[in-house]
């Protein structure tokens, strides 16, 4: 039970840590990371409902982007989460993106 307790508080400073390290990240690469999180969060909706990679790499070239290198982008992110073994909801996929995607790019300043 204790051991819960400090996993939750454990992530709950990593999320506020997280929202501070963000304000040094620009506008632009926010709306990136957020935009990839949720691209990873369909794709891992469409995994667990049992669409095949298939079908979702058709949907997704008859999506139209707003910018040149998102349907590129979109189909590696498919890809990926369809490669990964993991059940997790699409939810915890989004957030575990988004998150991963901001640490990025704070490394790469």
């Amino acid at each position: 039970m204790r051991s819960v307790g400090l996993a939750m508080v454990a992530g709950f400073l990593a999320a506020v840590s997280m929202c501070a390290h963000a304000k040094d990240i620009s506008k632009n690469d926010l709306q990136v990371c957020k935009w990839g999180a949720g691209i990873a969060g369909a794709a891992q909706q469409s995994k667990l409902s049992g669409t095949t990679i298939y079908s979702a790499r058709k949907k997704l070239r008859g999506h139209k982007f707003a910018k040149p290198w998102m349907s590129k982008m979109a189909l590696g992110i498919t890809e990926q989460t369809y490669k990964s073994p993991s059940r997790l909801k699409p939810a915890a996929i989004k957030q575990t993106y988004y998150e991963g995607c901001i640490q990025h790019d704070l490394a790469r300043k």
